[in-house]
């Protein structure tokens, strides 16, 4: 992660250099559309899908019970599934939208995507237990999947995969950010000025 980032912090440093020793500066209103270009192409180098995943394993045990023939006894179904699930958190970085003020040197992040959690979850069935009064069947297995993906949903906000996601967010926003505090632009999201402190403090 730490070595992404210096990678993209020097890519960034070699682009600002490129552009101030490459003859852009003609008079000031060529110098600021091309300022406004670098951004934009900055923007559309961090326009990804950032994605980290994550694996997940559990056993739950099925049990459903219901009156046998004429309600004389109860007949029980049950199952031990084993549930082993790949999770990805990830942001469409492409749907970034912005604003760029060309007057006042103000670009304006006016919408982050929120975060995508897919859940896929690979489900074996074992001792299962049934009689002919009470058989698995399709409502059973829906049961099941719901109740999986439930407590996986759970797992998930314990864990700390959808804070590494969100770090990762970040590490791409911080190269939109030294790029602009370089050229002398600002940057502001939800009407206020975004810095380096703003940003690690997570106002995304």
């Amino acid at each position: 992660m730490v070595k992404k980032a210096l990678l993209g912090i020097i890519a960034v440093g070699v682009i600002i250099l490129l552009f101030k020793y490459c003859g852009f500066k003609d008079d000031n209103g060529t110098t600021i559309i091309e300022e406004s270009a670098l951004i934009q192409e900055q923007i559309r180098n961090v326009g990804k899908l950032v994605v980290t995943e994550g694996h997940f394993s559990e056993v739950i045990t099925y049990k459903n019970t219901k009156k046998g023939f004429l309600n004389i006894f109860d007949a029980e179904k049950k199952a031990i599934v084993i549930v082993n699930a790949e999770v990805t958190v990830g942001y469409d970085l492409s749907q970034i939208k912005y604003d760029i003020d060309e007057t006042n040197k103000t670009i304006t992040i006016l919408n982050i995507p929120k975060e995508e959690i897919k859940i896929n979850p690979d489900l074996k069935y074992y001792d299962i237990e049934q009689n002919g009064f009470n058989e698995f069947g399709g409502e059973d297995y829906n049961k099941i999947n719901k109740q999986v993906r439930e407590s996986l949903a759970k797992k998930i906000e314990k864990s700390s995969l959808k804070s590494n996601a969100q770090n990762r967010l970040i590490s791409e926003l911080g190269k939109i950010l030294i790029l602009t505090n370089t050229m002398g632009w600002t940057l502001k999201y939800n009407g206020q000025q975004v810095d380096n402190q703003r940003l690690n403090d997570g106002i995304f």
